[in-house]
């Protein structure tokens, strides 16, 4: 059924026009949109809160699409569970049509498809997401639509959502600020003998009470390069290495920070400014109109420089709803994807995370990771504090 609107959209569209450049480039007539992430995008923010945690409910999942055809604003249509019939009546979609008619991923599929045919997309080529459509939905596709007409968009959708709105890169400002200070309120409540568990159950507090979605949090004390929870416990002159990921009303904040417990001596003070150099040397070639792979290129020689280069590491990749998105600047380093926007200029709007890692063989786990957005004249960094060492305990 459609379901008019009876007072303004909550949830607005995207940048259409774009979309629809984006579609006509792949050779695309229509696209299903399934993953989580691109749903959210193409319906303006909107995720739905009963599936907020978890996707499985009866003998299937729950499966939310997005039809929508190129240069068909008119015609798009919102696919989703029953229940959010009420979120779409008290917060309006921008989707002329809106369809709460599902439970499982099959009825999700058989709707897309009918939806298709109604406003007569099913002949073109439509694009799907392989990696985010289950087979039973597939097939269900296949079936109706033809097997031939179903062409993967996952590069199109990337590119989508590669260049932030003012509205997103202020939720990705926040999402990096509150687990910044989550991390330092974390560090500082820290003392002698707490141990893993417990500096990573207390930074899940610090990120709830700002609220954040905690994700997760990778966590080293002393020497050891071992980031899982256990029962460690933090000594006096011991390194803490705090990488957290948590979300902000879905965006992504991704940040390394160190602490020590005491005043850090002269070496720690030495290893930490390596890392901040790499870094910097990073930071300077963020701009509008530059190549990624310039950025990479400028990391990677300041880290040849340095003292401890044959045990640190260099690494930067885009992010944004999810950890990983454009620009995808190296190969395989350490995710298995291939640096596909190197060659590409950096432009206003995408954001970066840029980090570098020591695995000292004495001192521990050192790195700082850091997010940048790219601006008109350079860039701005998100949560640009708490960069040195923090002092446990105090």
């Amino acid at each position: 059924m459609d379901m008019p609107l009876s007072h303004p959209v909550t949830y607005p569209a995207p940048d259409l026009a774009r979309i629809d450049r984006l579609m006509d480039a792949a050779g695309l007539e229509a696209l299903v949109v399934t993953s989580r992430h691109n749903v959210q995008y193409v319906m303006g923010g909107y995720r739905f809160i009963f599936f907020s945690a978890m996707d499985a409910i009866g003998h299937s999942r729950y499966l939310p699409v997005v039809v929508y055809r190129r240069g068909g604003a008119d015609t798009a249509a919102y696919i989703g569970n029953r229940m959010e019939g009420g979120e779409h009546a008290n917060h309006p979609f921008w989707t002329p049509t809106v369809l709460p008619v599902c439970w499982g991923s099959v009825d999700a599929a058989e709707a897309a498809a009918a939806h298709l045919k109604k406003i007569g997309a099913a002949r073109g080529r439509i694009g799907i997401e392989p990696a985010f459509l289950p087979v039973d939905a597939w097939q269900v596709l296949a079936g109706s639509l033809g097997a031939d007409r179903l062409a993967d968009a996952t590069g199109m959708l990337e590119q989508m959502r590669a260049i932030k709105t003012p509205a997103e890169l202020d939720l990705l400002r926040q999402a990096s600020e509150r687990i910044t200070d989550a991390m330092g309120a974390t560090m500082a409540a820290a003392t002698e003998g707490w141990t893993k568990h417990r500096i990573i159950e207390e930074l899940r507090h610090q990120e709830t009470q700002r609220g954040l979605h905690f994700d997760y949090c990778l966590l080293t004390l002393g020497a050891s390069h071992n980031r899982a929870g256990s029962m460690q416990a933090w000594q006096p002159g011991e390194v803490m290495s705090m990488d957290s990921g948590g979300n902000y009303r879905g965006y992504i904040g991704d940040l390394c920070r160190m602490a020590a417990l005491g005043e850090p001596d002269s070496e720690l003070v030495d290893l930490l400014a390596e890392i901040e150099t790499v870094q910097q040397a990073a930071f300077a070639r963020v701009a509008p109109g530059v190549l990624g792979g310039d950025l990479i290129a400028a990391g990677e020689a300041a880290l040849r420089a340095q003292p401890s280069a044959g045990f640190t590491d260099f690494f930067a990749h885009g992010m944004g709803l999810i950890s990983h998105e454009v620009p995808f600047l190296m190969t395989n380093h350490p995710v298995a994807y291939e640096g596909v926007d190197a060659a590409r200029k950096l432009e206003e709007g995408m954001v970066l995370s840029v980090e570098t890692t020591m695995l000292h063989p004495t001192r521990g786990f050192l790195k700082l990771e850091d997010t940048l957005a790219v601006t008109a004249t350079g860039y701005e960094m998100f949560g640009d504090r708490g960069r040195g060492w923090t002092r446990g305990g105090q």
